[in-house]
């Protein structure tokens, strides 16, 4: 197979993101030679602040840009396979609008990947703030159920745990890497279904278990206005995406017989968020009542004849439906037969929290795309070359409580019971991960 690297596509995404694109394609313009021809391909996806009109504006100014159309908003995995495909270079550099590369990032990028071994597929570069103080991306740390964090994110450089040159990742940041065409394309892209986030931990696995090997340049240095163009997409629609993703993530890439071991860990995870997000909605309590506890279901005898419950009137009565109902519950049925609260009070439960509207839809759209998500799995299984146990011995997976309900769902003996023993796993508190705050 041909490995050289002749010409290098840097690939664009925008999405109402002109002001963005006013330093990057700057700064892209003042690169220093990286000893290749290279190009910029912008995709306008679908923007309404008049990104693609400013662009022809300046089209003389910026003949090495190209630009790219889109009516509709396709999202970061669509819009980027459709620069991909439109690529006119060996290696694709993907780069967010809101980003800002140093002089030397392109041809940092170049050299690493035109330096390593032939079976590195991708190179990630450092991503850092906006100041250059703290560190955005440098490595990757996924976990047991699909999720993932930027090791480090947040804090300042000097105490961040950055990657040496040539080092190994599980995965690189899809806004600053530069990836083979043919393996970016071979291994089916950015999975389109993510729409955004995720997508590059999905692809890095893929690579992995392709066979290919993803590594650090530490000298392709970006500026990054973190969650600039996320927050667009609005905080719970992200959690939508979150939850979603890393699902997918960990069914499509886990391999046979260790995804069925790992699948009730993953599930019952998913499950246990679910449930502590309703706790945030009204009438939540009811759903922690169990019917058959107590004398609301006639439980209270020794046999199977019914059971005569005295008037609520009576003491015996009061006793009775005090201890089967509960205190809280007894007190508002009293308060509704006396007209206090009305019938419509929280005895129902009401989903309005608009994190927990995000999990649902999640879990709704996931069992909805049953034999999609079997179709990307199997043509995922189908390429290997790796095992997973050969990934996770360079790369262990995390277990970090991150969502409400984490922390004792993860020190329970019974979760644990549930986890693989020779899966490596690393146990560890988020603000071991990333600065808080």
């Amino acid at each position: 197979m041909d490995r050289l690297i002749r010409k290098v596509s840097v690939a664009v995404l925008s999405w109402n993101g002109r002001h963005h694109l006013e330093t990057c394609l700057a700064a892209l313009a003042a690169q220093h030679d990286p000893g290749v021809a290279w190009e910029v391909l912008v995709l306008d996806n679908g923007s309404t602040d008049g990104t693609a009109a400013w662009m022809r504006e300046r089209r003389e100014r910026n003949p090495r840009v190209r630009l790219v159309e889109s009516p509709v908003n396709l999202g970061f995995c669509a819009g980027n396979n459709r620069l991909a495909a439109a690529a006119d270079g060996d290696a694709v550099a993907f780069l967010n609008n809101d980003t800002r590369p140093e002089p030397g990032w392109l041809g940092s990028l170049v050299e690493a990947l035109a330096s390593a071994p032939h079976d590195v597929a991708a190179v990630s570069g450092k991503i850092v703030d906006w100041s250059g103080e703290r560190l955005d991306f440098g490595r990757g740390v996924m976990t047991f159920d699909g999720h993932a964090f930027q090791l480090d994110f947040r804090r300042p450089l000097a105490a961040a745990r950055l990657p040496g040159a040539g080092e190994e990742l599980p995965f690189a940041c899809g806004g600053n890497m530069l990836i083979r065409r043919d393996s970016f394309l071979a291994a089916g892209g950015f999975d389109e279904s993510y729409f955004a986030y995720l997508e590059d931990v999905d692809l890095g696995w893929r690579l992995w278990s392709g066979g290919e090997r993803i590594v650090f340049a530490p000298g392709a240095v970006v500026h990054h206005r973190s969650s600039a163009t996320s927050d667009l997409l609005g905080l719970y629609n992200r959690g939508f995406l979150f939850e979603r993703n890393a699902y997918l993530t960990a069914y499509k890439n886990y391999e046979p017989g260790l995804w069925e071991r790992i699948m009730p860990a993953v599930i019952l995870t998913l499950t246990s968020r679910t449930q502590a997000l309703l706790e945030s909605n009204p009438g939540a309590e009811m759903l922690r009542v169990d019917p058959y506890a107590g004398h609301i279901a006639n439980t209270g005898g020794n046999g199977p004849a019914p059971i005569e419950i005295p008037p609520a009137t009576t003491w015996e009565g009061f006793k009775i439906r005090w201890r089967g109902y509960g205190p809280r519950e007894f007190l508002r049925r009293g308060l509704r037969k006396m007209g206090a609260v009305s019938s419509a009070s929280p005895e129902i439960p009401r989903i309005v929290d608009e994190r927990t509207v995000a999990q649902f839809r999640a879990l709704h759209w996931l069992v909805g795309r049953l034999d999609a998500a079997a179709k990307a799995r199997a043509a995922v299984q189908q390429r290997r070359k790796r095992p997973d146990r050969e990934i996770f011995e360079r790369f262990p997976l995390y277990l970090v409580p991150t969502y409400p309900g984490d922390q004792a769902l993860f020190a329970s003996p019974g979760f644990e019971a549930w986890l693989p023993k020779d899966l490596p796993l690393v146990k560890a508190r988020l603000e071991e991960i990333m600065e808080m705050g």
